[in-house]
């Protein structure tokens, strides 16, 4: 796998400590009818050369593009035997693509995701037009003629203006035995002419079983009651990565605070604000930061979606505050700005709207 050098005491952005990372995993958590859709296209007599996988951040997009990756390289002749009796894109974990995988990467399969800045000590805030270019080079090195080669676009929400130009490029010329697999979390906010060039999937969010199911096989020592499951799954929203960061750090704490806090936005409790504010922007606390960033997506969109249908003054003082928070988020990430400011200005912003 093609990837860009990073200091091997980096993790790869997104990664979560002590869990494996997408290309690493050979189990796939729910997402049955999406894997079937993929095999049947494989050896069907007309295969789309672009694909978006969309759906809600951490529900196993990347994980089921490693997989789909690994069985198109180990199985390159998509009419042959194995392809034909194949009931899933499982590859054994002995096959030899499976332990180069594992190890960090295959030639044939170009990871492109947000870099690390040797300058700034941090992974770069969006998917830069360099980053993308490097398919140039890619497509460009001599295979075999029955090699396949994919590109895995992680997440095509990052790339900027230009980076997504020039995606597109490539998407409009593709070489000849190449599949992408563009990874979104927000399709539709994709440029309409990228989707045009590619056939999309929509993954749907995990259900509390799986999310069960997933949290057992990932951290079977960490997996609470079935009373506390229950809220962790119902916080998680069908995202296994989240269920896994709620465990982790004051997860669950924060999430029951957060929903008795916005239960009644009119009539803030001041002090429970800013005691759960320093809990999510406590001094290395990673994992409480993210959760206050799923969470406030839901609670947002469950109050979007009830408000939609009795008020569109609220509905639309929810979408500005979406908006704003999201971008509040960001600035702080990219600057280095007060994380507590930005948690107390969420509530006195929902109070207001």
């Amino acid at each position: 796998m093609a990837r860009s050098s990073i200091p091997i005491d980096i993790p790869e952005v997104d990664a979560l400590p002590g869990f494996p990372l997408p290309h690493e995993r050979d189990h796939l958590i729910g997402h049955r009818q999406t894997e079937q859709k993929l095999l049947d296209a494989y050896r069907s007599q007309r295969l789309h050369h672009a694909w978006i996988l969309g759906g809600p951040k951490g529900i196993g997009k990347a994980t089921l593009a490693f997989r789909f990756a690994r069985f198109v390289i180990a199985n390159p002749d998509r009419f042959g035997p194995d392809v034909t009796a194949a009931t899933d894109l499982s590859v054994s974990a002995d096959h030899a693509v499976s332990r180069q995988l594992a190890a960090g990467g295959h030639p044939n399969i170009l990871h492109l995701r947000r870099p690390w800045d040797e300058k700034s000590k941090r992974f770069k805030a969006d998917l830069p037009v360099d980053e993308v270019r490097r398919t140039v080079s890619f497509f460009g090195t001599t295979a075999s003629a029955r090699a396949w080669r994919l590109c895995i676009v992680d997440a095509a929400d990052d790339m900027n203006t230009s980076s997504a130009n020039a995606l597109l490029k490539i998407l409009e010329e593709p070489p000849k035995r190449c599949l992408f697999l563009v990874l979104s979390h927000a399709p539709g906010r994709l440029l309409p002419t990228i989707r045009s060039r590619c056939r999309r999937i929509d993954l749907t969010p995990l259900s509390e079983a799986e999310i069960a199911e997933g949290l057992r096989d990932l951290a079977p020592d960490a997996v609470p009651g079935p009373e506390d499951l229950h809220e962790i799954a119902l916080a998680a929203d069908g995202s296994l990565r989240s269920a896994i960061t709620l465990l982790s750090g004051d997860g669950l704490a924060i999430a029951k605070g957060m929903k008795r806090l916005t239960d009644n936005p009119a009539q803030l409790d001041l002090a429970a604000v800013h005691a759960i504010a320093d809990l999510i922007a406590a001094r290395g606390q990673t994992d409480n930061w993210e959760n206050f960033q799923h969470i406030v997506q839901i609670l947002l969109h469950e109050r979007m979606r009830r408000d939609l249908g009795s008020s569109l003054q609220k509905a639309h003082g929810l979408i500005g505050l979406w908006e704003s928070t999201n971008q509040a988020i960001r600035d702080a990430d990219a600057l280095n700005l007060d994380r507590k400011q930005v948690v107390l200005d969420f509530f006195f912003a929902l109070r207001a709207a």
